[in-house]
């Protein structure tokens, strides 16, 4: 490294991130402090100061080495930190500032929301931003932000909001393309109001009974978990859909949030499983539709028969819910005609079907419409769960009728979950689908 020019030294160490690795390569020459000069990144990581030697505050070796940079682009905090520190570090790097992620740690603290300035509203200073991302947020009241311009990507997770503040946060964000909310508490009502927005990744948890009003001409995906009522009025860019009811379920949270509080979200999302309930959906023709999901324990009928309705050019869909009827009841599926379900989604490709959907298709009418010449010209791939050996010849028949018509069908999947065997039918049941699967050994895998 010694024969290496200073140009290129320098570009070597601008790769570096970790605060630690930093640290390091600081103590080693002269040359290699100065080169540090160039970093892009600094990434401190939860227990980068469980060790630390030295009478320095957290805050102040943050600072320390913030000040030796003189065009850092990304900032990365999840070890603890103040709000005066927050907005001594952000005097220091605000101009050259793009991508700004903290581990805020607030979301059960009141008082920390009540200090002046509170840590959201440091961030005020990063007017240059471009990506913001923030876990464990407490947002009781609006945060003092100016408008950021330039920011395209706003992340949450972890948070508990109120419908002001969430609102005024969103209002200093006009040009955002891609939001997420992940693991959010206490929203009653959600209304999104961006020209921009492509991406949107929504996950409420609580009563379950959250309404949301979207209006974004540019949108192309929509992920809502956790609402009741949904209104996108403006879709003729959306190509991926998915509703659930199941608050507080994702797959996406970060290793690093407190244990304790990842325990609380999933606890609370288990008690929102049976609760979950989509009773109003509203949008206007899905015509660039590929993918649509549709999961919870209820959806009223009339929600999901007008989805079924609107996305007729959908190529992929996943459909597990459990339960119809209104408020309390909990009804079967009615009866869907096959001929005409696969006549309205003629371009459907892959078919996820689970629970109350294949028994809807499995009733005894739901062939009886099979014109000659009927087929199901573009479905490729079938996935289906089978949970009991009710019905079992229609259920057959209509396993059967997949593979017949489904001129291009290359995969079938029979997922066998949770079936009672307490009874003589379900061994005669699962003899039918393994005499199913022999016959057919090129197409259908058992699970």
């Amino acid at each position: 490294m010694d024969s290496l020019p200073d140009a290129i030294i320098q570009y070597i160490l601008s790769h570096l991130s970790n605060a630690r690795d930093v640290a390091a390569c600081n103590c080693v020459s002269k040359r290699w402090r100065e080169s540090l000069t160039y970093l892009r990144s600094l990434y401190f990581p939860r227990n980068s100061f469980d060790s630390r030697p030295g009478s320095y505050s957290s805050d102040t070796v943050v600072w320390k080495m913030l000040s030796a940079t003189a065009c850092l682009e990304e900032l990365v905090v999840y070890s603890p930190f103040t709000s005066a520190g927050l907005a001594s570090w952000l005097s220091l790097v605000h101009s050259s500032l793009k991508d700004l992620e903290l581990r805020m740690d607030n979301v059960m603290d009141y008082q920390a929301c009540l200090d002046s300035p509170s840590k959201l509203d440091c961030i005020a200073a990063a007017k240059k931003l471009k990506s913001l991302k923030l876990w464990g947020v407490l947002m009781a009241n609006p945060p003092k932000w100016d408008v950021f311009e330039n920011l395209l990507c706003l992340e949450i997770v972890g948070a508990r909001l109120e419908d002001p503040a969430l609102s005024a946060a969103l209002g200093a964000c006009p040009n955002l393309t891609n939001l997420v909310l992940l693991g959010c508490e206490g929203v009653r009502s959600v209304s999104i109001e961006l020209p921009y927005l492509e991406h949107c990744k929504l996950d409420f948890y609580g009563s379950g009974n959250c309404s949301l009003s979207l209006t974004c001409p540019q949108i192309e995906l929509l992920e809502v978990q956790g609402c009741s009522w949904i209104r996108v009025r403006e879709t003729t860019c959306l190509r991926n859909l998915s509703i659930a009811n199941n608050a507080g379920k994702h797959s996406t949270y970060d290793p690093g949030m407190l244990f304790s509080q990842l325990c609380r979200i999933l606890i609370i999302g288990l008690l929102c499983d049976a609760l979950g309930r989509v009773y109003m959906v509203d949008f206007g023709k899905l015509s660039a539709l590929e993918s649509l999901s549709m999961r919870g324990v209820q959806w009223c009928w009339d929600a999901i028969s007008k989805m079924l309705e609107w996305s007729n050019e959908v190529k992929h869909l996943y459909m597990k819910v459990e339960f119809t009827g209104d408020l309390e009841a909990l009804l079967p599926f009615p009866e869907v005609d096959f001929v005409e379900f696969f006549n309205s989604h003629p371009k459907l490709q892959k078919f996820d079907i689970h629970g109350a959907m294949f028994a809807a298709l499995c009733q005894k009418n739901s062939l009886k419409n099979v014109e000659p010449g009927f087929v199901i010209p573009c479905l490729e791939e079938v996935v289906v769960q089978v949970r009991s050996p009710l019905n079992a010849e229609q259920k057959m028949n209509t396993l059967e009728s997949l593979l017949k018509y489904g001129k291009n069908l290359k995969k079938m999947v029979i997922r066998i979950l949770q079936m009672k065997s307490s009874h003589s039918s379900t061994d005669e049941f699962f003899d039918e689908i393994c005499r199913l699967r022999f016959m057919n050994r090129k197409i259908v895998r058992i699970e």
